[in-house]
């Protein structure tokens, strides 16, 4: 299995031993390897055909390569901060932008997520990842690790959202932000409301999206 580590936190050094061991890569991340590596361009985000016409159907894009090889390849991304996921067996959410680096046994494909999706123009679906084995994320910043249990509920701003895991229900309503409260936005603001137990991934950035024009 592939070995994820950090350089820094800008950086993620991938060390692949051959004999099949793969990871699958934001396209044109590779920034520099050593040893024998092969690349192959894939078409879409998810598996299969359904993944490429339900991508393509919501203008999601994410496009992704095929590393195999021996020696070590390191990835970046615009100077993105990265944070390492390991999954044993649980299934992650996270958005395609924000996705830099899966293992090759991961299975990726594309989640329903209703409005919040269209909130952001980036179509009605995001991507998941399941299996065993480890995942890279991209953020605009160091990324925060908020939790959420029956007690505690949480309500993110859709321009902060990076990803989340666990038994967690998703509801989308329209509510105030701060860019509203300073007359940057009109009308209304949609948020998502996490309820059950689990993790959401924010970042201290928020990517411009048209809820706050909604």
């Amino acid at each position: 299995m592939a070995q994820f580590r950090l350089e820094g936190s800008k950086v993620l050094a991938v060390t692949l031993g051959g004999g099949g061991d793969a990871v699958k890569a934001k396209n044109g991340s590779m920034v520099a390897y050593d040893g024998e590596m092969a690349f192959k361009k894939m078409s879409g985000g998810g598996e299969g055909m359904r993944g490429m016409v339900t991508r393509r159907l919501t203008g999601e894009q994410m496009t992704v390569m095929e590393v195999k090889g021996q020696g070590t390849c390191y990835f970046a991304d615009r100077a993105s901060d990265i944070s390492l996921v390991r999954l044993n067996g649980e299934k992650l959410h996270v958005e395609a932008s924000n996705l830099l680096c899966t293992d090759g046994g991961l299975r990726t494909g594309t989640t329903f997520t209703g409005l919040r999706g269209a909130s952001q123009g980036n179509g009605l679906f995001t991507t998941s990842v399941e299996g065993t084995g480890q995942a890279a994320l991209m953020s605009d910043g160091p990324a925060v690790l908020l939790r959420v249990t029956p007690q505690t509920p949480l309500q993110v701003d859709p321009g902060a959202y990076v990803a989340h895991q666990g038994d967690l229900r998703q509801s989308f309503q329209s509510g105030v932000n701060f860019r509203t409260l300073m007359g940057e936005g009109s009308g209304e603001a949609f948020q998502i409301r996490f309820e059950g137990q689990g993790v959401v991934y924010v970042q201290p950035s928020e990517r411009n999206t048209l809820g706050g024009d909604v």
